[in-house]
């Protein structure tokens, strides 16, 4: 049973939304950065990240403080402003090729550690250290974890006639997506859906594992009581179909002392491999591999005497690339950490990849078929954790919108 509530969002006004909303910082590049703050004084960067030109000579506590008092400024000056009433927020996002439409709910945190609430990475307990903090200084939370659930059409049916009425707001962002917000504050309405995912057994984390965590430690450290608000985790909730899964190329910088030719007869026993020339390649299927090496890209289907496996992680094509290809061959074992490994969005085109590689700094690239949602929650069921980079999942939520205070 799945436990939701509303609360009292603090959001931009409806004439200022376009202005205050904002990817994630850590999207934008330095000059990209700078431009936005230099030029709008209105984003919601201004809040994540204040008097960003001295950021190195001040601690982290300081820091989270300053956005706690930045915060402040924005809700003084009505820039943004909190809600009456507790209320559930449905967000539809439409993209140039996809539309997402979910719920922004609190999720519990019981749930989360009685693992009603499913995990399927691994997290990084200094970064989860550093994301409490935050939390904890700051004083908020603007960014939802995504999680997914099984497919319901009494409630997909609820949330298409809902979006058939006037949104509370819509704008467009310069990534040129289009953004609609409505607001569910009828306490009948309300107890309909959480009656609805109190009959949902299991919520699946998609992305947002090193923020669910934090939180998570947050409540653990929770000294007042009667803050209920540090025993939910803002959620955003969306139909396991409405989810879109991208793969995660990998580019590797040398071949391990390896001759081209020895580094493909290695190759080949585990793999078929066909040699593609010039002809970019994309995996049609699980089990297949794309390669990029020396000007000419390659197949690499698995040996069906290989096709073996005893665990849903085994038969994951990022752990299989990793037990044949980048552990035996390539002596890279930390994926994570490795310098001479680094990662490239399925969103971006094959081509990019190429020319990357073609540029001298990496000498081949490895492409993946992507996972589906299925694989994702396969391993979360049976508590098994994904090698890093495994996914790139959508869709990505805009800080500023809907913020929820701890």
């Amino acid at each position: 049973m799945a436990k939701i509530i509303p609360f009292k969002a603090v959001r931009p006004t409806r004439d200022k939304v376009c202005l205050v909303s904002c990817r994630s910082y850590e999207e934008y590049v330095t000059a990209e950065l700078a431009a936005q703050l230099d030029f709008n004084p209105l984003s919601f960067l201004h809040v994540l990240k204040p008097a960003y030109t001295n950021q190195e000579t001040v601690s982290f506590e300081k820091r989270y403080r300053q956005v706690n008092q930045k915060y402040q400024d924005f809700k003084t000056e009505k820039i943004l402003v909190k809600d009456k009433k507790p209320a559930i927020y449905i967000h539809k996002i439409i993209t140039n090729k996809h539309s997402f439409t979910g719920i922004i709910v609190g999720t519990s945190i019981d749930d989360y550690h009685n693992n009603r609430i499913k995990k399927h990475e691994e997290t990084i307990a200094f970064r989860v250290q550093l994301l409490k903090d935050y939390m904890k200084f700051s004083e908020f939370n603007s960014e939802p974890v995504l999680m997914t659930y099984p497919d319901n059409k009494t409630l997909e049916n609820w949330i298409f006639n809902r979006t058939q009425k006037l949104a509370d707001f819509e704008f467009s962002s310069t990534k040129k997506e289009v953004n609609y917000l409505w607001k569910i504050d009828d306490a009948l309405e309300i107890n309909w859906i959480q009656n609805i995912f109190e009959k949902i057994d299991k919520l699946y984390i998609a992305d947002g594992h090193h923020r669910s965590a934090a939180a998570a430690l947050l409540s653990e450290e929770n000294e007042n009581p009667e803050n209920t608000a540090k025993d939910y985790l803002l959620s955003y909730l969306i139909s396991e179909n409405n989810v879109k899964v991208y793969e995660f190329n990998r580019l590797v910088k040398d071949l391990n002392g390896l001759e081209k030719e020895a580094f493909i007869k290695e190759l080949d026993k585990n793999f078929i491999i066909e040699n593609l020339k010039q002809q970019p390649f994309q995996p049609t299927e699980k089990h297949q591999l794309g390669m990029y090496l020396d000007n000419e890209f390659y197949s690499l289907l698995l040996k069906k005497e290989k096709n073996v496996f005893k665990t849903a992680l085994e038969s994951l094509d990022t752990q299989i690339l990793y037990e044949t290809v980048l552990l035996p061959l390539l002596a890279i074992k930390d994926l994570r950490d490795d310098e001479r490994i680094e990662y490239v969005s399925g969103k971006q085109s094959i081509l990019e990849l190429k020319k990357i590689i073609d540029e001298g700094e990496f000498e081949v690239g490895f492409i993946l078929f992507p996972s589906n949602i299925d694989e994702i929650k396969a391993l979360a069921d049976a508590d098994l954790i994904m090698p890093p980079k495994s996914t790139y999942i959508e869709p990505k939520f805009r800080s500023g919108i809907v913020i929820y205070e701890l």
